[in-house]
């Protein structure tokens, strides 16, 4: 039984939502260094700029920051190198398969541990024009405006 329980999440790429229509979510493993670890566990990563990529029918993450952890040696790790993710066959042949087609692209949503393993939760997303963000942004705000509404009403 591992030492913790649950889901203690690192990181979290909120600009995704805003840049990207948000298709299918995958959860993968983490293929990390021992100071990569440790540096997670202390809250420290950055998803802003990360995506993925296949290499020869494997999927890696890539552009995923994770600072060098402070105590470490000879032994740290680059802040931006590429990461393996692990992933089950049939998981890694949708994701090929969708990403042929044009405009779609692989992002990193959210970085945790589970159970005590290091997890990324990646999306097959396809980028949104600024006439989308607007919209979008519009739509959130509407509902923030209704939801005021209603509650100034209940109030009364």
């Amino acid at each position: 039984m591992p030492k913790e329980s649950g889901r203690k999440v690192v990181a979290t790429n909120r600009k995704a939502q805003h840049d990207y229509h948000v298709m299918d979510t995958f959860e993968a493993g983490l293929v990390l260094m021992g100071t990569e670890v440790k540096s997670l566990r202390e809250g420290r990563a950055s998803l802003v700029d990360g995506f993925a990529t296949l290499y020869n029918e494997e999927l890696w993450l890539e552009s995923v920051y994770i600072p060098e952890y402070l105590n470490g040696s000879w032994t740290n790790h680059s802040a931006r190198r590429r990461r393996k993710l692990l992933l089950h066959r049939e998981e890694l042949e949708k994701i090929s398969h969708k990403t042929r087609e044009s405009g779609f692209t692989i992002v990193p949503l959210q970085l945790y541990f589970l159970d005590g393993r290091a997890k990324v939760e990646i999306a097959i997303a396809k980028g949104k024009k600024d006439y989308d963000k607007r919209q979008s942004l519009r739509e959130k705000q509407d509902n923030r405006e209704a939801l005021r509404a209603m509650r100034e009403k209940n109030r009364s």
